[in-house]
């Protein structure tokens, strides 16, 4: 039977890709004021914008071994051979040490494959449905592993915000790292570097955020063929002007998807975040 695909709902697949490929999305956990929820399940993108921007406590927390151990066992009961699970970095969440421990309750690498994408969001998602589709043409669970482990090395992710403030309370950022963010209109652009969350530059105004973040993700993206993601939470508007950006500057443009963060992300970032992660040709 094919491997089995697994990933964590920081992935932000687009609709319909987890289903198509087989992909199974172990959820996060998300606390808004007293309510719990499960991340992509019981909290939209709205609701967790709304409640932020009401000054509610927002907390996250990683999926737990037990939960990340009965997605494993379901997909190796269900006939998969292995299991390649591809969770987002081990920098910013616990959650891939609880799937280390979990695939150690399964007998190990040889049943359960567990990948550090070292990125979060599509650039962690690339990675998975790369994976997804050489699962699905039969690839053994050394091979899926690889595909996942050179896709997600291949992606870049840079990504502006309103403020830092969201990423320094929930420990993402370190304190000096946020005063960067703390001059009146300044936005603050970032990047996935290493796992790790770093910031790049500034600039001071939300045209010219969206205007550097197509200059980056061109760069990024080379000559070539490429594929790019972008993402949002509460700025529809500036996530269409900076993907229409991206097919005026991209003629080579393989591939486009906009998703709107959800709340373990979200919550991270703050409405208005902006982002785009670039998956260039090999």
């Amino acid at each position: 039977m094919p491997v089995a695909v697994v990933t964590d709902s920081t992935s932000y697949l687009p609709p319909g890709a987890a289903v198509s490929l087989g992909v199974r999305v172990v959820p996060l956990h998300v606390t808004v004021g007293s309510a719990s929820h499960l991340d992509g399940v019981s909290l939209s993108p709205a609701d967790l914008a709304a409640a932020m921007s009401d000054k509610v406590r927002v907390v996250t927390s990683r999926a737990s071994v037990a939960e990340l151990a009965a997605v494993y066992h379901a997909a190796l009961d269900a006939g998969a051979s292995a299991v390649v699970a591809v969770h987002l970095s081990r920098q910013l969440s616990g959650t891939w040490e609880a799937a280390r421990l979990a695939a150690e309750e399964l007998g190990g690498p040889r049943v359960v494959r567990i990948v550090d994408s070292r990125s979060v969001a599509m650039g962690l998602g690339f990675a998975v449905l790369a994976a997804a589709v050489a699962a699905r043409d039969g690839a053994p669970a050394v091979s899926v592993e690889s595909v996942a482990v050179t896709t997600a090395a291949r992606t870049r992710t840079f990504f502006s915000v309103d403020t830092l403030e969201h990423l320094r309370r929930g420990g993402r950022i370190g304190t000096a790292a946020a005063l960067v963010g703390t001059a009146l209109a300044v936005k603050p652009l970032l990047h996935v570097v290493d796992g790790r969350i770093e910031p790049l530059e500034k600039v001071r105004t939300t045209s010219k955020a969206v205007a550097r973040l197509a200059d980056l993700a061109a760069r990024a993206a080379g000559p070539g063929p490429c594929r790019v993601a972008v993402h949002h939470l509460a700025a529809a508007a500036k996530a269409e002007r900076l993907a229409e950006r991206l097919r005026q500057r991209l003629p080579a443009l393989a591939d486009s998807v906009t998703c709107e963060l959800g709340a373990v992300l979200g919550a991270h970032t703050g409405p208005g975040a902006l982002g785009v992660v670039v998956l260039p040709s090999e």
